[in-house]
């Protein structure tokens, strides 16, 4: 096993610990324990539990967003892609466990501020992955001119409010109402014209049994 098989597999594991136990309980011998290696070896791949469980969640931030970004990789009109990558970004936790109950533990991974978010990096990419879409949407005459900047800041931060709404505090239905509402509203929003918005690009509502 190769350095990045090591990591990866330490990353894998560390994320199931931390959501076990979340960020003040888990130990760093737990980790090195369930991976069946001494503190000292750890070590020479952290530098301490904080920046363990920051690389941890960064791991699992960067599959969620793999997974997104694999979901439209063979759709080919600009609407559907827009439909899909906000549908699969706001359901992705229902299928990653281990995400959620991080994510439950710790909503501060996604403040309300970029000052205080320590995966700044990694959320400016997911945003700019929703600013191509819409430009491209806008280049090919799909979308109507839009400030794209404001309007990526926009949905980003509406999409964040609804993984809180759902995930943390599981507000169940009603979130699911909103969610349905809010995607309808901006893609009547952007499209062109009231003859592009066709039975095709209806928002149709989200089948979420893992929501209360």
């Amino acid at each position: 096993m190769n350095k990045q098989d090591r990591t990866e597999k330490l990353l894998e594991t560390s994320l199931k610990i931390f959501a076990r136990f979340g960020y003040k309980k888990t130990t760093v011998e737990d980790i090195a324990t369930e991976l069946d290696m001494t503190k000292g070896n750890l070590y020479l791949y952290v530098r301490d539990k904080r920046d363990l469980y920051e690389k941890t969640v960064a791991h699992g931030l960067r599959r969620w967003q793999r997974n997104v970004i694999n979901s439209i990789e063979n759709i080919p009109d600009i609407v559907d892609q827009l439909i899909t990558i906000c549908r699969k970004s706001y359901e992705y936790l229902s299928l990653d466990e281990d995400m959620r109950n991080v994510v439950i533990n710790d909503p501060a991974i996604f403040p309300l501020y970029p000052e205080e978010d320590h995966f700044y990096r990694i959320n400016i990419e997911s945003m700019n992955i929703l600013k191509g879409l819409l430009q491209k949407g806008i280049d090919t005459g799909r979308f109507r001119p839009v400030d794209v900047d404001h309007l990526t800041d926009f949905i980003y931060s509406v999409y964040i409010m609804f993984v809180h709404k759902t995930y943390v505090k599981m507000e169940g239905k009603t979130v699911e109402a909103m969610f349905d509402a809010a995607l309808d509203v901006i893609l009547k929003g952007l499209l062109e014209s009231a003859n592009a918005l066709n039975q095709k690009y209806l928002v149709q509502p989200i089948s979420a049994s893992y929501i209360s």
